[in-house]
């Protein structure tokens, strides 16, 4: 499983990333609540463990925001604000569990273990209409000027990510991990592939929308200047 640590703490960050990649995790870090805000947007992670003080923008802000936005990935809150008000503020605000600081690794581990066993939900988007074209996740399809394409399951999850962040580059590791599955060990030639695939569909259905590769970096579904 991915998870995601947006935590300033450096020590802590790096301390809790060595026992969690031990643990046969993978780990991304980030630093504060902006950029926190932006990872975990992208859904790649089976599990958030979010700091609540931040800078930028704090945990509570961050977790308000996704949940505003129906991210539903679990969030572990880690914070030394342990009073009930605070933990009731934080777990109406969708966390899914909260542990005070200072906390032993050992029960870290066994809340993280907890939190990874309980079932997922993913939940597709439903209708979204770009420039010239259509994202209907319900139908598995884009519907342009030209017609309908429809789309493989992988393909519909490709096109789900890209459609949800119009104009940003997005990692080809966090494609990776929604399309194939955070623990999948895909080549990244297969995205190069699925990639190629949805450019056709696109031009298929007679849409202008591009799919920039970024080098280096990844993909961006971009809104050509008219």
């Amino acid at each position: 499983m991915r998870i995601l640590i947006i935590e300033d703490n450096n020590a802590l960050c790096e301390m809790v990333t060595f026992h969690l990649t031990q643990e046969g995790y993978t780990v991304d870090t980030c630093t504060d609540g902006d950029d926190g805000l932006h990872w975990a947007r992208q859904q790649a992670h089976g599990l958030i463990l979010l700091d609540r003080m931040l800078p930028v923008m704090n945990g509570i802000s961050v977790l308000k925001r996704l949940r505003e936005e129906g991210v539903s990935t679990p969030v572990l809150i880690l914070t030394a604000l342990g009073t009930i008000q605070e933990r009731v503020e934080g777990l109406d605000a969708g966390a899914d569990d909260y542990l005070v600081k200072p906390f032993a690794v050992e029960e870290l581990l066994a809340r993280v273990r907890a939190m990874c066993r309980r079932p997922q939900k993913i939940d597709l988007v439903g209708l979204i209409t770009i420039a010239d074209v259509t994202f209907d996740a319900a139908r598995s399809s884009l519907l342009g000027k030209l017609g309908v394409c429809r789309l493989s399951a992988r393909e519909l999850r490709l096109a789900e990510v890209l459609f949800q962040n119009i104009n940003q580059t997005i990692p080809r590791s966090i494609l990776l991990s929604r399309v194939w599955g955070p623990d999948a060990g895909v080549e990244e030639s297969n995205l190069e592939s699925y990639i190629y695939f949805l450019r056709r569909h696109l031009l298929a259905v007679g849409s202008n929308l591009r799919i920039k590769t970024m080098r280096g970096v990844g993909y961006m579904l971009e809104v050509p200047d008219v």
